[in-house]
């Protein structure tokens, strides 16, 4: 397949907007773009843009995927967001993915592991649950790895955080009962043990 360059706009971010065949966007820095000589009206062979896909965009893409790695660990979902939002094609995102786990810069087990051993202390098995999923994790490791790594004693939790925060069951009116079992759920501690713990 050919591609026709049909435009070719520098932005004031030092980049050079491309679009190929009316239809393909991405974007290059401006010292990218004169290496390689792009400009309007010129035509790419399948080779050419294979290259700029995969050779210039995507080690850039992996680079981009490192820094972000470097800063804090992340799950595979939330670094897609990141690099999707730096406006890379998804062939640059899947070469800079395939990277940083094949060499295990980049681990969604290892991610749910260390967050429940890290928050499980103050939170119930359904709030870590809900946090990993809102974070990408996929739901069979998720589970998977609440069943091996959770050991905290969710009754205890509970009895240690009312006391923390100085609620006695004695002197507890209808609203502060209300307001403690509240807190506790979203605290992601079972029902069950809310109104066992709050009787």
């Amino acid at each position: 397949m050919q591609y026709i360059i049909t435009d070719c706009q520098k932005t004031q971010k030092r980049r050079v907007d491309i679009v190929l065949n009316e239809t393909i966007r991405f974007w290059l820095y401006v010292g990218e773009a004169k290496r390689l000589s792009l400009e309007e009206g010129k035509t790419l062979s399948e080779e050419d843009y294979q290259h700029i896909l995969h050779e210039v965009i995507g080690k850039r893409a992996i680079k981009r995927a490192m820094r972000l790695l470097e800063r804090q660990e992340r799950t595979e979902c939330r670094l897609r967001e990141k690099l999707l939002q730096s406006e890379y094609p998804k062939e640059a995102i899947e070469d800079a993915i395939l990277y940083v786990k094949q060499y295990h810069y980049l681990d969604d087990e290892r991610y749910a592991r260390t967050f429940i051993q890290c928050h499980q202390e103050e939170r119930g098995r359904n709030r870590l649950k809900m946090d990993l999923m809102r974070r990408g994790v996929p739901k069979d490791i998720i589970e998977q790895c609440i069943e091996e790594e959770f050991e905290a004693d969710e009754k205890a939790q509970i009895r240690l955080l009312m006391e923390k925060k100085h609620f006695c069951n004695e002197t507890a009116d209808q609203k502060e009962r209300m307001k403690m079992r509240q807190f506790l759920m979203r605290r992601g501690f079972s029902y069950s043990d809310i109104r066992s713990a709050l009787r």
